[in-house]
């Protein structure tokens, strides 16, 4: 294995739209939502730690799931979970362990991966990743993987590719584009030069360095500026006033859409991001009549494509409805139709007005 390789885990996210088996103090990636022995994150270390050292990977979450993320993940050293003291979206989060492990290693060559995608065929998803490793390498870029769509989704951002290619497998990118209406997604969908943006990103330390500071110098100065003192007493106070003062936002928004040498590897391998219940209902095995069902006591009569999730024994008998999503916990059921799994969030907002903030 290359020593000069890191995989960055990111695993702050509290998951709502996977509510009420997802909660802020238990988030969905410490989950094993798909019911495969293995929490998403578990998973997630696992696809690295074919190819990445142990010691070259980094969780960086909140400081809430620290010792979560030590529970879950025995073989990781414990001063590779890094505690972000706020949520401030992407572009923080990579700034700081960019810059931290520039400071290991002048030669960081690293992957940045969400914790909660479902990846089916490790074996491709490796040979991709050290494909974009070696091309970053060798080149001052930013690398992306792009997801060929398979039908019109309009909650993933997408991917313009360019006609210009730098091998059989590396294009320049065009532009993003945001999460689309349905008739742009279609038409994205019969263009072969757009893909999904998975959220995977390549690239040397060095250079993202450089982005932050030509594209978002604000930020730039702000990491740079503290965590390059060699009169660091304590780490996490110094993060703790950085994270007060930075801007959230994306590293899409912050750099991405900006800067010049951004490329993209159309990936082979199934991807999902598990983003709400209706992705864990596209890779669950299905009855008859398209129906999934998650749970030791579940009966569905009349009913089709619906997907119904429970974790205790109590007998659940849904009769009669269509593209529902029905979760049941302890302490709180979700019934909504499966078209407004991404509204899911502002039912959470409703709840919290209603009931305060114990269910979330």
């Amino acid at each position: 294995m290359n020593s000069n390789n890191f995989a960055v885990i990111m695993a702050g996210g509290i998951g709502s739209r996977f509510w009420p088996l997802s909660r802020t103090s238990y988030p969905k990636q410490f989950l094993d939502i798909l019911g495969t022995g293995q929490t998403l994150l578990q998973s997630t270390f696992e696809r690295f730690s074919s190819f990445i050292e142990h010691e070259n990977i980094y969780i960086v979450t909140s400081t809430d799931y620290v010792d979560i993320v030590a529970q879950q993940l025995l073989l990781l050293p414990k001063e590779n979970i890094i505690g972000e003291p706020e949520r401030k979206n992407t572009a923080p989060c990579i700034a700081y362990i960019s810059m931290k492990l520039q400071l290991i290693n002048p030669n960081a060559n690293l992957i940045i991966a969400p914790s909660d995608h479902l990846i089916l065929d490790p074996e491709n998803f490796r040979t991709t990743c050290l494909q974009a490793l070696d091309y970053t390498e060798k080149n001052n870029s930013l690398v992306t993987l792009g997801i060929r769509p398979t039908h019109p989704h309009t909650g993933y951002g997408y991917i313009k590719s360019s006609s210009e290619t730098k091998n059989e497998y590396i294009s320049k990118v065009d532009l993003f584009a945001e999460k689309p209406c349905l008739e742009k997604a279609i038409e994205f969908l019969s263009d072969d030069s757009y893909f999904w943006n998975s959220g995977i990103f390549i690239w040397k330390s060095e250079d993202i360095i450089e982005a932050f500071q030509l594209y978002n110098p604000e930020m730039y100065n702000l990491f740079h500026s503290e965590l390059n003192s060699k009169d660091i007493k304590d780490e996490n106070e110094v993060i703790k006033s950085i994270y007060n003062k930075c801007e959230s936002v994306s590293i899409d928004y912050a750099i991405m859409e900006h800067a010049k040498n951004v490329f993209v590897i159309p990936a082979q391998f199934k991807w999902s991001d598990l983003g709400a219940w209706n992705s864990a209902w596209e890779n669950f095995e299905k009855d008859e009549n398209e129906n999934a069902m998650i749970g030791k006591n579940i009966v569905l009569a009349d009913s089709n494509g619906c997907i119904v999730h429970s974790n205790d024994d109590k007998l659940i008998l849904v009769g009669g409805l269509e593209d529902m999503i029905v979760v049941n916990t302890k302490d709180a059921i979700l019934i909504c139709k499966r078209e407004n799994e991404q509204h899911i969030k502002d039912y959470l907002q409703k709840l919290s007005e209603v009931k305060g903030n114990q269910f979330l």
